[in-house]
């Protein structure tokens, strides 16, 4: 997969992208990352990507022809039959669940445009096949959003996992939360580890597991029964 970043900030990926699960999917060839500055397709010699907002207000607004330059640099550098959607985070979007991590893990490209500053000017988001928003609050940045997408897109793709069973026992992967999980010590502190799991017998197990996962989700996320 293709991912690629329109950023002001690319700096700010370093850390996130260079550790743990996504730094093995590069590794691996699994997952390509590009970003894109945005500032290089400013049009005047102060290389401004923002202004402030007609009918006056606080704060700056991104303008339009440095967007969509970025956009048309990355398109003309991909390859035109990939399948893929072009993503802004803002707060206006979807929500992001699960089951849109499932969905873009399937793509072959994704284009994040992150804003920054007061948001867009509206004709931006003609370029965009989607928003996508991670919760009813405000970010400086889209930045944030689009670490948190990656990193849960990522883990859907095939061999970016140590084990090809992990995926399946997140939470939400199949719609609840998932089961509580416990390692050695047996005894903690006189915390016992369920006798179940010690069984050895996996029918019983599967079916605590599916039971514990059922009876969570429906004390701590009783929408998701609904």
């Amino acid at each position: 997969m293709l991912i690629d970043i329109i950023t002001l900030f690319p700096e700010m990926f370093a850390g996130v992208f260079g550790e743990s699960i996504i730094k093995r999917a590069v590794e691996k060839k699994i997952l390509t990352v590009r970003f894109t500055q945005l500032r290089d397709f400013a049009t005047d010699k102060h290389r401004h990507v923002d202004d402030s907002p007609f009918g006056g207000g606080a704060g700056m607004v991104l303008k339009p022809e440095p967007v969509y330059g970025a956009v048309r640099h990355v398109l003309n550098t991909s390859d035109e039959n990939l399948s893929r959607r072009i993503i802004i985070t803002d707060p206006a979007g979807e929500v992001f669940t699960q089951a849109k991590a499932k969905q873009l893990a399937a793509l072959d490209q994704l284009v994040f445009v992150c804003g920054h500053y007061e948001g867009f000017d509206a004709r931006i988001y003609d370029l965009a096949d989607e928003m996508i928003s991670i919760g009813d609050y405000v970010l400086t940045g889209g930045e944030l959003p689009a670490m948190v997408v990656v990193d849960a897109v990522a883990r859907m793709l095939p061999d970016v996992l140590g084990s090809a069973e992990s995926a399946a026992t997140d939470s939400f992967f199949g719609g609840m939360l998932g089961f509580p999980q416990y390692t050695r010590p047996r005894d903690f502190e006189g915390k016992l580890v369920p006798d179940v799991l010690l069984s050895g017998n996996h029918a019983e197990i599967k079916k605590w597991r599916e039971a514990q996962a059922l009876n969570l989700t429906r004390a701590r996320r009783p929408d998701l029964i609904s």
